[in-house]
């Protein structure tokens, strides 16, 4: 069970800081994030002490490059960062010793697509709450970093990041869309039964031409965003409208390919990258043409596709915890022929067996897939194919590249330089890797966010 004790700091000062952050962005700092607020002493309460020195004892280490596991290691923390790791590495006098027991400790965990707030229509202020305490508690289950994919929230996604960076709040390190960017007249309606548009919907950005999608770009980057979210095949969150007769996947496209290629090249040229959401069909083929750097969910992903995430070395992210929410329901409408999962699993396996580099991300949403479960998605990669090890790594190393601003060089992996992101959990998750949802230590530059194993 994921403990919700720190959730109370949110609800005090949240909607105050939330409305202040953006006059107090500053230029970009630490990890790369693009605004970083400053922070007086008051506000960096969750931020590592810069003099401390703590020294971390355990009975293995997963090495994130290699899959393999270091037995007995030791982890010198000074400030927020890893000064040296390795199984002969000395504690310095006067470090404080955290001693983690047997348990195995891996870099804190990256997921590569959730939604901090889909929730059904709320006051903005709540929206604000409800995002930043699940991002606090995916930091609990030991997700120290998030991509946020859109949010039912305007971009107050950027002024929750901003306040976690300065140590207002606790909270894992984030990269954000805010407004995502789609086309109303074939996506993401918020009645599914219906197929009526919810005016009051802040998450998206209609557009109807390249130059307009440009313009998007250019407002959501003065916002202050990491990336831009497309839709290139339409969203219905649940089965309604999702299938035909012959239970294959509708897949009406969104955004059309100029539309695409116009929105990429702006965003790039401003030093953004791009997510895209797309299931199939044309859809799926603009946003592979275009070069998307996060080409998301793929679900009719064929070999042709598969060739062009290998020739253009793109990610693949497959979700899977949001389409296990969905599996009854798809079952129930396609009369148990097809379902979005299973459509996955053939994807997944595609992808796979091929080589394409695929990263960890969940879906998870605070309606229908609850945050802080994520870590289920790693016994799907395991049982589509994957290794233990592998299926770890897609929530590491590959996870940092994709993500902006070269942060591969700051996390996702144990490493002496980078940010000390740490996550412990009791048994070997090689020999079971749903030990993985069963996280019992977390660290966040050099915070000890829990510590269920040990004393310090």
């Amino acid at each position: 069970m994921h403990r919700q004790s720190k959730l109370v700091v949110v609800f005090v000062a949240v909607i105050a800081a939330v409305a202040s952050a953006a006059a107090r962005s500053q230029e970009a700092e630490g990890a790369g994030t693009a605004r970083t607020p400053s922070a007086s002493p008051e506000a960096r309460k969750f931020l590592a002490p810069p003099n401390q020195v703590v020294a971390i004892r355990a009975g293995r280490l997963f090495d994130s490059r290699s899959g393999r596991m270091l037995a007995n290691p030791v982890i010198v923390v000074r400030g927020e960062r890893i000064a040296e790791v390795g199984a002969g590495v000395q504690v310095p006098a006067g470090a404080a010793v955290i001693d983690l027991g047997a348990a195995t400790v891996l870099p804190g965990m990256i997921d590569g697509h959730v939604h901090l707030n889909l929730n059904a229509p709320n006051p903005p202020d709540k929206r604000a709450l409800i995002a930043l305490a699940n991002a606090q508690v995916d930091l609990d289950a030991g997700f120290t970093t998030v991509l946020d994919m859109d949010s039912r929230g305007g971009f107050n996604t950027v002024e929750i990041r901003d306040a976690i960076n300065s140590g207002q709040f606790l909270g894992p390190r984030m990269q954000v869309v805010g407004q995502s960017i789609n086309q109303r007249a074939t996506n993401y309606y918020a009645d599914t039964q219906s197929l009526r548009f919810w005016e009051g919907f802040t998450e998206n950005k209609n557009t109807n031409s390249p130059w307009l999608a440009r313009a998007a770009v250019r407002e959501a980057k003065l916002h202050g965003v990491d990336w831009i979210k497309i839709y290139t095949t339409q969203d219905f969150v649940g089965p309604v409208h999702m299938w035909r007769p012959d239970a294959t996947l509708v897949n009406s496209p969104s955004l059309t390919l100029e539309e695409v290629e116009a929105i990429v090249d702006e965003a790039h040229r401003l030093g953004l990258k791009v997510a895209c959401h797309a299931y199939g069909g044309e859809g799926m083929r603009s946003c592979l043409s275009a070069g998307v750097d996060s080409p998301n969910h793929m679900l009719e992903l064929d070999d042709a596709g598969v060739r062009v995430l290998l020739q253009k070395k793109l990610y693949f992210v497959p979700t899977i915890d949001d389409l296990i929410s969905l599996e009854k329901a798809d079952l129930r409408e396609t009369g148990g022929r097809n379902s979005r999962l299973k459509l996955m699993e053939q994807a997944f396996k595609r992808a796979l067996a091929a080589g394409v580099t695929i990263v960890f991300g969940s879906g998870a949403t605070s309606a229908t897939i609850p945050h802080g479960r994520q870590a289920d998605q790693f016994r799907y990669f395991v049982k589509w194919g994957m290794t233990p090890a592998q299926a770890l790594q897609t929530a590491f190393l590959p996870a940092a590249r994709m993500l902006n601003y070269g942060w591969e060089n700051q996390i996702g992996s144990i490493e002496k330089g980078k940010f000390a992101d740490l996550i412990a959990v009791s048994r070997n998750p090689l020999e079971d890797v749903a030990e993985m949802e069963r996280v019992r230590f977390v660290m966040k530059g050099g915070l000890v966010v829990r510590n269920d194993l040990g004393a310090r």
